[in-house]
Formats: C-alpha cells, sequence, structure tokens
C-alpha cells in the first residue's frame, strides 16, 4: 500500500509543505475554538445567573425524615441565607424556635468561593477571547500579553500556545467550581464546622450559650455546608469538655437507665470557636477568629470576643435540602468541563502535545 500526495511534492519540499499543512490546520482550529469560547463564555453567564441574588431567592424546606427532630425553612437569596424559621426538638436540648435575623443574613462560604471562581472564569474568558479574537469580540484595542504574536493583521493575535496555557487555566477554575458543589461524600461529616459554625448573633433570639460561658460559645453548633449539590445543615448540641459531671448522671449512667447517645463524634474533644460577627452591622463580612486571638483572654476581638474552647458533642443531626438552582448549576458546569476538556485535547492534538491536566 502506498500513499501518493496530489499535487506532488519534491521529496526535498516535503518536510516543509508538511509543516504549512500542520500550520494552516492550526490556525483554523484556532479560529474555529473561537465559537467554542463564545459558548462557553456563555454557559458561564448563565451559571452566574443561577447563583445570583435575585428576590425572591430559593425557599428550602428542611426536615429530618422520619420524626420531627428538625422542622422549618430557609430562603437563600445568592450566597446568602437571608430569612428562615426552625423548629428544633433535640433530646439533649429544650425545644426551641430558631428564626433567622433580617438584619444578620447568613453568609454561604462554599457559594461565596463558587461565585469568585464564576467570576474569575468570566474574565479569563473575556480576556482570552480579546486577546485572541480583536474582532467582533472585542470593542477596544488591546495590547497582548507576553507571550502572544501577531502573525499578521487578519489573523488572531495570540499564539496557539497562549490559548492553551488560558484554557488550562479556565479547565482548573471549572474543576475547582465542581469541587465546590461536590462538597465532602454524603454523611461524612465536613471538619470545619469547628470553626465556621454561624455565630449566635445571627438568630433572634441569640442561641443558648454554654454554663458559665455566657455570650461566649453557644451551646449550639449551627453549621451550612454544601454536599452533591444539596444545602446540609449540621446542629450539633455542645457541653463543656471539662464540665463536671454529677452523680446521679454517673450512677444513672452505670446501671444503665441512662444512656449517651451515640454517633461518630461522641467522646471526641474538639475545639470549637464559631465565626464572628463581623460588626458591620449587616453581616456582610464572617471571618473567622484569627488563629492569635485562640485561648486569649481579649474581650473583643473584631468585634465577635470569640475563642476557642474544648467541647464535646451530645447530640448530631444532619438535614438534607435539595436546591434545584444548585443541582442545574452543578450540572451545567459538568456540561461545560465535558466541551472544554474536547476543545484542549483537540488543540493539543493539532499541536502535537500531550494534555496536561
Amino acid at each position: 500500500m502506498s500513499v501518493e500526495i496530489w499535487p506532488p511534492v519534491a521529496p526535498d519540499q516535503l518536510k516543509a509543505a508538511v509543516e504549512v499543512s500542520q500550520k494552516r490546520e492550526l490556525d483554523w482550529l484556532v479560529q474555529e475554538l473561537h465559537e467554542t469560547l463564545t459558548n462557553l463564555k456563555h454557559g458561564l453567564e448563565d451559571c452566574y445567573a443561577l447563583l445570583a441574588p435575585i428576590d425572591p431567592g430559593s425557599t428550602l424546606v428542611l426536615s429530618t425524615p422520619r420524626n420531627e427532630i428538625v422542622k422549618g425553612h430557609i430562603t437563600r437569596v445568592g450566597t446568602r441565607i437571608v430569612k428562615g424559621t426552625i423548629y428544633l426538638r433535640m433530646r439533649t436540648l429544650p425545644h426551641q424556635t430558631l428564626t433567622i435575623s433580617l438584619d444578620h443574613p447568613i453568609h454561604l462560604w462554599p457559594l461565596t468561593l463558587l461565585h469568585t471562581l464564576l467570576t474569575n472564569s468570566i474574565d479569563l474568558l473575556n480576556l482570552t477571547l480579546s486577546y485572541s479574537y480583536p474582532y467582533p469580540s472585542s470593542d477596544t484595542a488591546s495590547s497582548p500579553p507576553a507571550g502572544a504574536k501577531n502573525s499578521n493583521n487578519n489573523g488572531p493575535v495570540s499564539s496557539p500556545q497562549f490559548l492553551a496555557a488560558q484554557l488550562r487555566l479556565l479547565s482548573q477554575s471549572l474543576s475547582e467550581a465542581s469541587a465546590v458543589l461536590k462538597g465532602a461524600p454524603l454523611m461524612s461529616a465536613d471538619p470545619s464546622w469547628t470553626t465556621r459554625s454561624v455565630a449566635a448573633s445571627h438568630f433572634t433570639p441569640p442561641l443558648p450559650y454554654l454554663p458559665h460561658m455566657a455570650e461566649v460559645t453557644p451551646a449550639l453548633s449551627f453549621f451550612l455546608s454544601i454536599q452533591d449539590s444539596c444545602l446540609v445543615l449540621w446542629l450539633r448540641s455542645l457541653e463543656p469538655a471539662d464540665a463536671p459531671v454529677n452523680f446521679g448522671t454517673k450512677l444513672a449512667l452505670a446501671i444503665g437507665t441512662a444512656r449517651r447517645l451515640e454517633h461518630d463524634e461522641s467522646d471526641r474533644v474538639f475545639g470549637f470557636c464559631c465565626w464572628s460577627s463581623g460588626g458591620d452591622g449587616e453581616g456582610s463580612k464572617h471571618a473567622p477568629v484569627p488563629a492569635t486571638a485562640t485561648h486569649s483572654s481579649s474581650p473583643d476581638l473584631g468585634g465577635a470576643g470569640r475563642k476557642e474552647v474544648d467541647v464535646f458533642v451530645r447530640e448530631k443531626v444532619r438535614v438534607e435540602s435539595a436546591d434545584p438552582s444548585l443541582m442545574s448549576l452543578s450540572a451545567k458546569l459538568t456540561a461545560l468541563g465535558h466541551t472544554l476538556g474536547v476543545a484542549r485535547r483537540n488543540l493539543a492534538a493539532v499541536m502535537g502535545e500531550e494534555l496536561e491536566d
């Protein structure tokens, strides 16, 4: 079997002809990627819209299956929980109703991170389109970054290497965004609850505090996380690790008339320090207490006055609420990641390079 080239090419010119053919194919693919990148940009803008703070938001039901330990609802607007009422019938705490303060909404740090990743991805795509395809996608002229080449006045400004590097950065950003929505494996607890539980001041009235620690450490850890595109609420009733156990309780535990609630975090000591309120009046910023403030006797740190306390987890409850917007957002990110992966593989194949993750 033989291969013939038409029109015929002299043997001494074959290498140059192959290089010209490969360059034409690469230029064609770079031009074709313009439509792919534009579609990716529109898809990311749709994802951004699903996370936008648009009223009235999403009202999510919170209810424990087969019992009524937790019943209620919360409203998510963008990356914040702006209102909600939750009824608790936990065995280790008095029955109570938690009402989220309208003046202090709860900021969901996973969604805040996701919002940042989506913003960076859209900015990266805008930058790539403006440098690689200055017409008609860009109205203003921009000077290309270092390493970009302008082979002719009518072609793309950037080199294929620059485009490949930009697509690699975009792929990493989309992977991180999908990982945020995926969260930890189902039924596994996020260890960050010890530092990212919601402060008592976000509720009206505030959460009850541990005995002998008034206005320092809440007796209830209220922690929100994202797992498999669902909003997950973890409730933990706490007790100080150094709290004395009275003789009646010891006797009841010994003879079996009373027993501790068993769970995977029982009999473990945790250093607990809930989030500070930020002191901004609107709850727009919530950061963990600095490490230098741990075990500090300072009465006020950043307007919160929080310090780490060793505690036991007496009771633990997990409540999952499916969020349709987040589920749709996750599906869109997965599809966009697949489209981007195909584009990266095609570009790497034409460039004769191995695809780097």
